[in-house]
């Protein structure tokens, strides 16, 4: 058992951590928690009643989160011609093709925080699945980075637009904001979120969807919610 700090301690004293909370309470209570020196990140964690090592039991996709997270992100895009210009134009952090790959192959370089590349460009992305792919960077369709209009996809993506997905261990990770959005606006931003992950239902899905659903700030404990009282 990891040692706990004064604060994580202090906290944990808030609230009873067994008690399943309505998604209002868990809010109020997770802004309370977060004690840190710097505005913490309130991420929600999903356990689902999935198998994801089956394809037609998977879930992955994108939203726009109504307040966004909190965090202004560096969006790389790999695009060519006036596609790369209509990038440029619309905000993009870096633009490139063959020679931001190699940047990152041979460099090490990850001074960006999404990935945005047009249909074209898969062929020299598809080579960085390796590498992108366990840091959650790869470009996919489902979650909209993969598109011609990549304008729309840097504007969501700087607006707040998060990526969901089931990691192997069946659990959907997703940041929500930070603690000084509030409660009010963090429920609203948690609400989008678990509308997206109850529509993104497989239909080979069996059983209870959501197992369990906890939010908690960054250097804080867990906040259970009663997935009952969800959608």
């Amino acid at each position: 058992m990891p040692k706990r700090g004064k604060n994580y301690k202090a906290a944990a004293e808030l609230f009873d951590k067994q008690e399943l909370h309505d998604v209002d309470q868990a809010m109020d209570i997770v802004t309370k928690t977060a004690k840190a020196k710097f505005d913490e990140t309130i991420e929600a964690h999903f356990r689902m009643g999935l198998d994801g090592r089956h394809a037609d039991q998977q879930i992955r996709g994108a939203i726009v989160l109504p307040h966004g997270t909190g965090n202004t992100k560096k969006v790389l895009v790999f695009a060519k011609g006036p596609k790369a210009t209509e990038a440029e134009e619309a905000g993009a952090d870096f633009v490139g093709a063959e020679e931001l790959a190699t940047k990152i192959q041979k460099e090490g370089w990850f001074e960006f925080d999404a990935v945005i590349a047009t249909p074209d460009m898969m062929s020299v992305v598809g080579r960085l699945g390796k590498i992108l792919g366990p840091k959650g960077l790869m470009p996919n369709p489902k979650s909209g980075t993969v598109t011609m209009d990549v304008a729309k996809a840097i504007a969501e993506t700087k607006a707040g637009k998060v990526e969901y997905r089931l990691d192997k261990t069946n659990i959907v990770h997703c940041p929500i904001g930070k603690a000084s959005f509030g409660a009010e606006k963090l429920t609203e931003n948690f609400n989008a979120l678990a509308a997206a992950i109850i529509k993104a239902k497989p239909a080979a899905a069996k059983g209870q969807y959501m197992k369990s659903v906890t939010v908690a700030a960054t250097m804080g404990p867990g906040v259970k919610i009663n997935p009952a009282k969800i959608g």
